[in-house]
């Protein structure tokens, strides 16, 4: 069977959303799972059907949805709302819509570099971190599921 010329076929849109933070690996059919939930609870079966999303790509902490044209809007909006993929809390920010995926992955930045951290104390707590560019430092502590805030000096920050 010979393919539909370009005239004939069903136009698409492809959106990049950034997923926060980098450092998560999510496997497309689960952050399919969770972005067809964040549809069907914000805009209903009927209309999610309609929309016709589908990940084509989750990798170096990006996605790449593929939805009907003129809909981009409901897709980014339902998009914004995941706040939750296969029990690991991230965030998806839709950054640029466009035709072809040639032109969203030229968009893609590389990601910033990361080290780890181990055995960090603060106030007798041990923690494991991941330190990014511009001195931003995410802090685990070791055996606790439950998060808390914790504030720095800069004495604190320094590292030998």
């Amino acid at each position: 069977m010979k393919p539909r010329p370009p005239t004939l076929r069903q136009k698409r849109r492809y959106i990049l959303a950034e997923v926060i933070p980098h450092y998560r690996r999510i496997e497309p059919r689960q952050m399919y799972i969770a972005a067809f939930e964040a549809l069907s609870s914000l805009w209903g079966d009927a209309h999610t059907s309609e929309l016709q999303m589908a990940v084509i790509s989750c990798e170096c902490g990006y996605c790449i949805f593929r939805c009907t044209r003129g809909s981009e809007a409901f897709v980014e909006t339902a998009l914004s709302t995941v706040t939750e993929v296969n029990g690991e809390r991230v965030a998806l920010h839709p950054m640029a819509t466009s035709g072809t995926l040639h032109a969203l992955k030229t968009r893609m930045r590389p990601l910033p570099e990361e080290h780890t951290l181990e055995g960090v104390e603060l106030a007798g707590v041990m923690y494991s971190g991941i330190i990014f560019q511009r001195q931003k430092v995410d802090l685990y502590a070791k055996g606790i599921k439950n998060q808390e805030t914790l504030y720095f000096t800069r004495d604190e920050m320094e590292v030998d």
